[in-house]
């Protein structure tokens, strides 16, 4: 469920339960490279609220094989480090997505409140406006910043749990918040369809669901420095 491109996709990376028996369970999973075919069909497509530029489908299985030959890294049971490798490099994925979607609702706010008027004044003069702005971009640059370091821990090698966690949660929240205020500085022309900005705001609550909630990132983080710190 929830597959991206799962309607356009051919060839996927398929979990699959292969050791029922051994403790703790997530030992047990392997991965395969799976594709389409006789038991593997696309579902129905799910009406999503914002992402809608890509398709987000379910996966139908029904008496499907595949070949121990397309088990990824030749060895059973290393499925679940497979997928929490991915998930590493998907935070950050998501962390970047988060703070450019908050950077384009961002854009569009301040270069309105430099063009509206109420009162004979811009609002871009007017302080309200500008401590919303100022806030906007210093959390949108605090957001990029951790996104950066984990990339780039992430680059040399090390493990990122903690990192990809910190700008995970971070970039998701402040996008979800950014995108908001920017509709506040529009006024009722943030919300109607003329102007992109609704559709960053529709786009913003994937960032804090996908790859793990902000619940989730919360617990990750929580685990890592307990580790990092303790007595």
């Amino acid at each position: 469920m929830f597959i991206t491109n799962g309607r356009t996709g051919d060839v996927y990376l398929l979990l699959a339960k292969t050791d029922t028996d051994i403790d703790p369970q997530h030992r047990g999973i392997s991965a395969f490279i799976a594709e389409k075919g006789p038991g593997f069909t696309a579902g129905r497509d799910l009406n999503k609220l914002g992402y809608r530029g890509v398709d987000t489908s379910e996966l139908i299985f029904q008496d499907y094989r595949v070949s121990a030959d397309l088990l990824v890294g030749g060895e059973e049971g290393k499925g679940f480090y497979h997928v929490m490798d991915a998930l590493e490099t998907g935070r950050i994925n998501i962390a970047a997505r988060a703070v450019g979607v908050a950077t384009g609702a961002f854009e569009l706010a301040i270069k309105y409140a430099q063009e509206r008027e109420t009162f004979g004044k811009k609002i871009a003069e007017r302080q309200t406006i500008q401590n919303m702005l100022a806030d906007m971009a210093t959390k949108i640059h605090a957001a990029r910043l951790m996104t950066y370091d984990a990339a780039a821990k992430k680059d040399s090698g090390s493990r990122i749990d903690l990192e990809a966690g910190m700008a995970k949660l971070y970039a998701s929240e402040i996008c979800a918040e950014v995108t908001m205020d920017a509709m506040r500085i529009h006024g009722g022309y943030g919300y109607i369809k003329d102007l992109p900005l609704e559709r960053y705001y529709r786009d913003a609550p994937l960032m804090i669901i996908g790859e793990g909630t902000s619940e989730i990132q919360r617990l990750v983080i929580a685990r890592n420095l307990l580790k990092q710190y303790a007595i």
